[in-house]
């Protein structure tokens, strides 16, 4: 909302207001005040937005804004028409994202764990006390320059440095630099929303077992220490970068465990079936090439049980995935799945089953109305008579509608110890893969 806001203002000249749950505009987080280039005006309504019926969005619209306490319309002229204040008015770095000193104070091993609770940069776990020598250090992984620009958020900069510093944070090692710049280039995409949002960290390429990033036995689980140090210095870099502070930045109303690692994996190449071609191979890359990709979702459903002739694995993810939110969605299996598949059911590559998957995945158009991510994304398409939205908007409550409307938006991810037919239906969706070579 703070973007469209920001671009009707900047590029069109227009007067705008954003408008907005009371529920995400409370908080107002680093993005909504300073990553437009102007604090934006907020006017608020109560939450739920999304799948209410006109008469509950009429009443928001005849009630009183929720910020100010005005009726709603007057609320909204007196943003678009009332001179700036003094603090509308400010320039340069706000107080709260104001940077640190490079050099903090010397202090006991204690009260600098400590202080950095306090300022909450880290997941509260203990971090690894960045100093100058261990920085230096870190450096020495890569030839890029400590002041070099990884990423920004508004006017918030990573700089090579601050990665390097985040990195000894998290324990990684010189060797593991590359590939962690490579993925905060991506930083802060920290999955913060009100709903449980998370990233999925995935490399393929040599890299994997140069750096011993696991993609076997286990490899969602804690026994891999490039993949824990990876994916926790992505958690480090969100949550320092984005201001995500409790109940400041960070208002997700339930979390995601998955943010302590970030679901960063690397997967099986070597037990992909014949004809499969890793995720970054279907992105474009060649093989030899190292990547990582960085995806976003909300969902993560965990198979139980093994596969069975009498209704074959593709069948059960086809009905797991009736539960994912709308249009994208990555299934993450064991070897032993993909071998099933390509080998008795005929699935001779990922995108064969992609498109499987995508004609056959249907749910009743009342139950993807139902979901308010659904309704906020999709409503306005449908309303402009977009299709298939404007037609599913028409349907039956009961009609069963396809939502995957494009099947290459299904990834598959081969990972796992080969050992039992199980696997993970997620609505992450992936961007495209980062090379990690040109960070060395």
């Amino acid at each position: 909302m703070s973007r469209f806001a920001r671009n009707l203002e900047l590029e069109g000249r227009i007067p705008t207001v954003g408008a907005s749950a009371v529920n995400v505009v409370k908080f107002k987080d680093y993005e909504l005040q300073y990553s437009n280039g102007m604090p934006i005006r907020y006017v608020a309504v109560p939450f739920p937005v999304a799948g209410q019926p006109r008469s509950v969005h009429r009443a928001y619209v005849e009630g009183k804004d929720l910020l100010s306490g005005k009726p709603m319309m007057r609320a909204v002229i007196d943003a678009l028409t009332a001179p700036l204040t003094a603090e509308e008015k400010r320039a340069g770095m706000p107080p709260a994202a104001a940077p640190e000193p490079r050099l903090l104070a010397p202090g006991t091993e204690d009260d600098l764990q400590r202080l950095f609770k306090e300022r909450e940069w880290t997941d509260f776990l203990p971090v690894v006390l960045p100093t100058e020598k261990r920085v230096a250090a870190m450096l020495r992984g890569t030839s890029r320059k400590p002041e070099e620009v990884v990423s920004r958020t508004g006017s918030r900069e990573l700089t090579v440095e601050k990665a390097a510093v985040y990195a000894v944070m998290a324990g990684a090692r010189p060797e593991y630099f590359p590939a962690i710049l490579a993925t905060l280039t991506q930083a802060p995409s920290f999955g913060n929303s009100t709903s449980s949002m998370a990233n999925m960290i995935v490399f393929n390429g040599p890299v994997r077992r140069r750096l011993g990033i696991h993609s076997g036995t286990d490899v969602m689980g804690p026994f891999s220490e490039a993949n824990s140090v990876i994916g926790r210095t992505f958690t480090l870099a969100g949550k320092i970068l984005g201001d995500l502070r409790l109940n400041v930045g960070a208002y997700s109303t339930l979390g995601s465990a998955l943010q302590y690692n970030n679901l960063c994996i690397a997967e099986n190449e070597e037990l992909l079936p014949a004809g499969w071609n890793s995720l970054s191979v279907e992105m474009g890359f060649k093989p030899e090439e190292d990547v990582v990709s960085v995806g976003i979702g909300w969902s993560y459903i965990s198979s139980v049980g093994e596969a069975q002739s009498a209704h074959p694995p593709h069948m059960l993810i086809r009905d797991y995935m009736r539960s994912l939110y709308g249009s994208a969605a990555t299934i993450v299996m064991d070897p032993t799945v993909a071998g099933l598949l390509r080998d008795v059911h005929g699935f001779k590559s990922k995108s064969e089953l992609g498109r499987w998957l995508a004609d056959n995945v249907e749910v009743a158009a009342s139950t993807f109305w139902g979901n308010g991510v659904n309704t906020t994304a999709s409503m306005p398409m449908a309303l402009q008579g977009l299709e298939p939205f404007a037609g599913w908007m028409k349907a039956p409550p009961d009609t069963l509608i396809k939502p995957f409307t494009n099947a290459r938006s299904i990834q598959v991810i081969v990972a796992g110890g080969n050992i039992q037919t199980t696997w993970f239906a997620t609505d992450f969706r992936f961007g495209r893969g980062i090379p990690i070579t040109p960070w060395k």
